[in-house]
């Protein structure tokens, strides 16, 4: 098994000044690779409306990793869901790429499984979540106008960790983890001015230039 951690990154998102920071960790288990006609399939942990992985997010990383340079063959979570109906409907979705084994042995969800071509399952767990809040903001009506006075400030963090899971080798094949965080600010001084870090974009885009990287097998 080895352990490559990718150095962090500062990214200054344009024409807002709001900062982000990103880290990107990967875990290889085994050799990977995809031929021509294969394909990946993207899916979130959807089983508690507490503890699911936002669909906008998994979303993201299918989208790119099926764009771009190295793009990917990938077949979208809910072509996925429903060529396998009821296997992986959220009642009864299995929790992680380990309950998988036992439940592609039973035949017939096997030969659905073979019949889509997809294969590797990205099993997403995580999410981003508001973690501090700062700062206050006054706005009013006045005979001569609308103005607002104060300044708000709050900082998100993204945590998401990916599980690769080889169909054709019946196994994990590895993980990677994508971390992000970032401050966003609006000041006012009659009129707000929104300074957003795009935290959620930037953890999904490095999450998945590193999944084509782990995927194509290239250092």
């Amino acid at each position: 098994m080895t352990v490559r951690v990718n150095v962090t990154l500062l990214v200054l998102a344009l024409g807002s000044g709001a900062c982000v920071s990103t880290t990107v960790q990967e875990v290889r288990e085994a050799t990977t690779g995809i031929e021509s006609g294969e394909s990946v399939v993207v899916l979130g942990r959807r089983h508690q409306a507490n503890d699911q992985t936002e669909d906008d997010f998994v979303s993201c990383v299918s989208n790119n990793l099926g764009n771009g340079r190295d793009k990917i063959g990938v077949m979208t979570q809910q072509a996925f869901v429903d060529a396998l109906f009821p296997w992986f409907e959220p009642r009864i979705a299995p929790l992680s790429t380990g309950d998988l084994p036992e439940l592609v042995s039973q035949p017939l969800l096997a030969e659905k499984l073979s019949s889509t071509g997809v294969r590797y399952v990205i099993w997403i767990e995580g999410t981003t979540e508001r973690v501090d809040s700062t700062g206050s903001m006054t706005c009013s009506v006045t005979t001569t106008g609308f103005g607002c006075f104060g300044f708000l400030s709050w900082e998100n963090d993204s945590s998401y960790e990916a599980s690769i899971w080889d169909i054709r080798k019946g196994t994990t094949v590895g993980k990677i983890s994508s971390d992000a965080s970032g401050t966003s600010f609006v000041p006012a001084v009659v009129v707000p001015v929104p300074f957003i870090a795009r935290v959620q974009a930037s953890a999904c885009g490095s999450m998945a230039d590193q999944l084509k990287i782990f995927i194509n097998n290239k250092t």
